[in-house]
């Protein structure tokens, strides 16, 4: 607001005033016209004040207006993601720095010393029929789960440990599967929402519906799924479990149908125990996870060329390799 001005009427009135004292009735009429003037001029200056005030409080109302708006607009929309269903499902939980490191960096010596620990030895299978499967010239790892399967949660453990010795995984974090599934809250991660960069190969994860089993989450591609449905069937797998997941595809050459190890290793126990008992190659967690996650990384090298080197000549890995 302007600060107010003196009104030219109130002198006015003033001199009114002293010519009736002095009864002089031509000043008064001179007065009295003064008077009218100044008294209109006053008038106008408060419809200008009058009209100043509705036009700010006019605008101040439209920008409130307007971001009002854009507030309920923003709050309506769904965040943007690729091949998602249903974008407001929950990713899980952030994990420590330190959880993260003990599932992507399990040490050497716990790897050579696990082998293929008590992971099932037939798990991967070899369809040299199949159509190469590629993304960008590299060999692709194609995952189908599903964040309430209880078979899922035991290997992605063993997913994650695998893939970091060839790239590069970040926003994995923690979920439980189904709490009304066999297995029934199984501490896992969630690939949902995940990046993962190499230079070896490309993987593809796909989680079709939320921890609560029958709510979308994400969808395959008709080319996924005429993947899923031709390799994830007989002949490839016995019929009572066509259909089952993991699925996971690698390359187009090797398939594994199902978790490796028992889930039942993981009962009870918390993303950082679980974590941290991978290190522990006389664990029962490390003896399947990473008994299976060494099974995966060699089914890798095989469609990798064996690269990286530093990974694929390993004597575990290698030993590994000619048993697939």
């Amino acid at each position: 607001m302007m600060p107010p001005t003196m009104d030219p009427g109130r002198a006015t009135i003033g001199t009114i005033f002293i010519g009736r004292v002095m009864g002089k009735a031509s000043r008064n009429k001179r007065e009295s016209a003064r008077e009218r003037i100044a008294a209109q001029r006053a008038a106008e200056r408060r419809a200008q004040r009058r009209n100043r005030m509705y036009i700010t409080g006019g605008s101040i109302l439209g920008v409130v207006a307007i971001v009002v708006a854009f507030v309920l607009f923003k709050t309506t929309q769904s965040p943007a993601s690729t091949n998602t269903a249903s974008a407001t499902s929950a990713t899980g939980t952030a994990l420590p720095a330190s959880v993260i490191k003990d599932i992507t960096s399990v040490p050497s010596s716990t790897l050579a010393s696990v082998g293929t620990g008590t992971a099932d030895p037939k798990s991967v299978s070899l369809v040299s029929s199949a159509k190469p499967l590629t993304s960008g010239g590299k060999p692709q790892i194609l995952y189908i789960g599903a964040e309430y399967c209880p078979y899922c949660a035991t290997e992605r453990w063993s997913m994650a440990v695998a893939l970091s010795r060839f790239g590069t995984f970040s926003g994995l974090h923690g979920i439980h599967s189904s709490s009304s599934d066999v297995y029934a809250s199984t501490p896992t991660l969630t690939f949902y929402k995940s990046t993962y960069t190499s230079k070896y190969l490309t993987f593809t994860p796909v989680e079709t519906q939320t921890e609560k089993q029958g709510a979308a989450l994400q969808k395959t591609t008709a080319a996924q799924n005429a993947l899923l449905t031709k390799y994830d069937s007989p002949p490839y797998v016995a019929q009572s479990n066509a259909g089952a997941i993991p699925f996971i595809d690698f390359g187009g050459k090797y398939f594994i149908h199902g978790a490796q190890y028992n889930p039942q290793i993981l009962s009870g126990q918390t993303w950082a125990q679980v974590a941290a008992a991978l290190k522990d190659p006389n664990s029962a967690v490390a003896k399947g996870a990473v008994g299976a996650a060494n099974m995966i990384t060699a089914t890798i090298c095989k469609t990798t060329n064996n690269q990286p080197s530093s990974v694929c000549t390993s004597p575990t890995i290698k030993t590994i390799e000619g048993q697939i």
